[in-house]
């Protein structure tokens, strides 16, 4: 199996028209781990998840600067051919968006915007996603269905998949629970659990509890002067029990709203 790579992120700052979003903001994530992005609402935790896929390019009036490495690799450069990043670090969202498509040309429709025609090849990624995302078993018997019949946590699980299949190496999760009821988190949460090693993530979340459990690494973001940043990174458990930026500490202890 290949190893996932290393995500750098080195003095990002995400500018929409005049308002800064987010400013000088540096971490590191290892490769196959999980970093979790914690802070309240407007921390810019969003923005800087968007800018390392490019999906801020699609914002009129949004501009990026610094540097973020993909394994030493600089993917803001202009040279950067970004549908191929896009393949390489896939993207789930806060609420499930499945096409309204059937749950199989869900999977279908995303590979064959991104090249894959080949028959037999569509339906072995096909099968690879849902049997991934613990999906086969459930809907083997009705791939024909419409998406937008499953219920919620499952329409979440076929986002995963839709992305599973294009095989990236890199996946941000933007949080990807937050829409669910606990059963449905619960078993999403296992779903990302089991990814770890096998791609690196960065995911967004507001619930402390969800980054004790599931992330290697905390990235505590925050506002100071009007505009988004990072208080500071590092292990997890090192975090929670002992950061050293008084506000981090506060904010991970529940003593900060």
């Amino acid at each position: 199996m290949q190893v996932p790579p290393s995500i750098q992120i080195e003095n990002l700052s995400v500018r929409y028209a005049a308002q800064v979003a987010l400013q000088g903001a540096s971490l590191a994530v290892a490769p196959g781990e999980l970093m979790a992005l914690v802070g309240p609402s407007g921390c810019g935790k969003s923005s800087l998840l968007s800018a390392v896929n490019r999906m801020s390019d699609l914002v009129p009036g949004a501009r990026v600067s610094g540097r973020v490495l993909i394994d030493g690799r600089d993917v803001l450069s202009a040279a950067e051919d970004v549908q191929a990043l896009r393949r390489q670090i896939g993207m789930v969202f806060q609420q499930p968006n499945p096409f309204p498509l059937s749950i199989a040309e869900n999977i279908r429709f995303a590979l064959r915007e991104h090249g894959v025609r080949n028959k037999a090849e569509l339906e072995e990624r096909l099968e690879e996603a849902l049997q991934a995302t613990g999906l086969w078993n459930e809907v083997r018997d009705r791939l024909d269905k419409p998406a937008l019949r499953l219920s919620g946590g499952q329409q979440q699980r076929l986002c995963f998949a839709r992305a599973l299949a294009l095989q990236p190496s890199v996946l941000l999760l933007d949080e990807p629970c937050s829409a669910l009821d606990p059963i449905a988190s619960a078993t999403v949460e296992a779903l990302i659990d089991s990814l770890k090693g096998r791609y690196t993530l960065l995911m967004v979340t507001h619930n402390l509890a969800q980054a004790r459990r599931l992330a290697d690494h905390v990235a505590v973001c925050w506002v100071r002067d009007g505009c988004g940043c990072v208080l500071e990174s590092g292990p997890a458990h090192a975090l929670f029990e002992r950061s050293r930026d008084p506000l981090a500490h506060r904010y991970l202890n529940g003593l900060l709203c």
